[in-house]
């Protein structure tokens, strides 16, 4: 009999922990989508639910209210995607709140931006800490921010929101 209860409670927690961490499929792709996983992305809607689980029956943990603001995508289930913050703070929103744009959350107070990817070129503009910026090419070590009419290239280890050797063109 006791057997019996504890294999029940057991399973019962295996159902919830296989609902909390959705599937993934092989070589890092998300299985409703097959985009890489992790990504980035960003808030589409200036306001959204981020829920506990995966649809809507979930409790609401709490709120993301900035439009823009940089996610990284850990998980896909349905319509789902589990994301995270630059705190490592996230959970479950629907997929229609997430845009693919780019952007990325300046953690370096006055953020110079420069006119080539090189620590000597002319500063173009500085940006302050919390400033969303949007993303550009990326070479190994510096991205193309763009943010206020202005535009310039930035260590990535100053701003949070793109891999640490992500290359784009």
């Amino acid at each position: 009999m006791i057997f019996k209860t504890l294999k029940s409670a057991l399973a019962a927690s295996l159902m919830i922990v296989t609902l909390q961490s959705a599937p993934v499929a092989a070589e890092g792709k998300g299985q409703v989508t097959n985009l890489p996983l992790p990504r980035f992305v960003s808030m589409k809607a200036s306001e959204g639910n981020v829920r506990r689980g995966p649809s809507l029956t979930h409790r609401i943990d709490w709120v993301y209210k900035r439009r823009d603001m940089p996610l990284r995508i850990t998980a896909e289930h349905g319509h789902w995607r589990r994301v995270e913050d630059r705190d490592g703070m996230g959970g479950w929103v629907h997929y229609s709140l997430l845009s693919g744009v780019r952007t990325v959350l300046i953690e370096k107070d006055m953020l110079a931006l420069h006119a080539r990817p090189d620590p000597s070129a002319p500063v173009m503009a500085a940006l302050e800490l919390g400033v969303v910026a949007r993303l550009g090419k990326c070479s190994a070590e510096w991205c193309e921010l763009r943010s206020g009419g202005y535009k310039g290239w930035a260590p990535k280890a100053r701003f949070w929101g793109a891999a640490p050797h992500e290359i784009r063109d």
